[in-house]
């Protein structure tokens, strides 16, 4: 009898991500957050909203095991703040747009990691709707933002960038697109900033999937029952440089995930990763 042969390791296994901006980790929590997360089962997710403190957070999220967390809070309390979930300890970890070689992250808006070949950005650019002030600041981020991903859409390894970036490029991507042409969110040169990574050759990979269509939204008003009839802003992206594209098996808006949880859905991609 000839001798038993094991059976080839398979050279490649599927990756799920998820980004999803929860509107506070502490609510979402109580709404459900915990088996929302199982039922994604995503292997690594990007947070954006946490708004708190690691020490804040629920104790099953941080110390259940299921996840390796990195957490990005920003100084000012409940406010804010980013955090990395991952099944695979992350490595090459680093925050804020300089890398974490300067304090230039107070409000906790990007961490960055490698993770099983793949790296990934949990991203929440600043909003503008507040006032002049925060404008004023997100318009100081944006372009710093597309300097510090350049090198990232040029790396031969895939790069997914996800995140609230506060901004919809087109009229495909806002339900009221006349009647919000000056508000921060919709101002034409956010759209057109939000353009350029597109023509520097980020991927919008929900754009290119969907094709042209309204949305799908990501994001609804609390007001007018928005939600219900499906009156959004598409703001939230999963953003893939070519080496990810190239191995991209799929994306999806999950909107039943987000019902009761948060304002925003969470953002989902799987890909082929070559096995480390």
């Amino acid at each position: 009898m000839a001798p038993k042969t094991e059976r080839p390791r398979p050279i490649h296994w599927a990756m799920r991500i998820a980004t999803w901006n929860i509107n506070g980790v502490r609510s979402a929590w109580k709404k459900g957050l915990g088996d929302m997360l199982e039922a994604i089962d995503a292997d690594v997710v990007l947070l954006q909203e946490v708004r708190a403190f690691q020490e804040q957070a629920p104790e099953s999220l941080i110390h259940a095991g299921r996840y390796h967390v990195v957490w990005n809070p920003a100084a000012r309390a409940g406010y804010a703040g980013t955090a990395l979930l991952s099944k695979r300890k992350p490595k090459l970890v680093k925050f804020g747009l300089h890398n974490g070689a300067s304090d230039d992250d107070e409000e906790g808006r990007l961490i960055s990691a490698d993770v099983g070949g793949l790296v990934v950005a949990s991203v929440y650019l600043p909003s503008g709707s507040s006032g002049e002030h925060r404008q004023a600041i997100k318009e100081e981020w944006m372009p710093q933002f597309s300097k510090w991903a350049l090198p990232f859409k040029r790396k031969r390894t895939p790069v997914l960038l996800g995140g609230d970036f506060n901004v919809a490029h087109t009229e495909r991507d806002i339900f009221y697109a006349k009647g919000n042409q000056k508000n921060s969110g919709f101002l034409p040169h956010e759209r057109e900033w939000i353009g350029g990574l597109f023509d520097a050759g980020w991927h919008d990979t929900i754009r290119e999937k969907h094709g042209d269509i309204d949305g799908p939204y990501t994001w609804w008003s609390n007001r007018g029952q928005a939600r219900k009839l499906d009156r959004g802003w598409r703001i939230d992206y999963l953003l893939a440089n070519p080496a990810a594209k190239k191995i991209m098996k799929d994306c999806w808006v999950d909107r039943e995930a987000a019902d009761g949880i948060s304002d925003h859905a969470p953002v989902l991609a799987e890909l082929d990763l070559p096995r480390p």
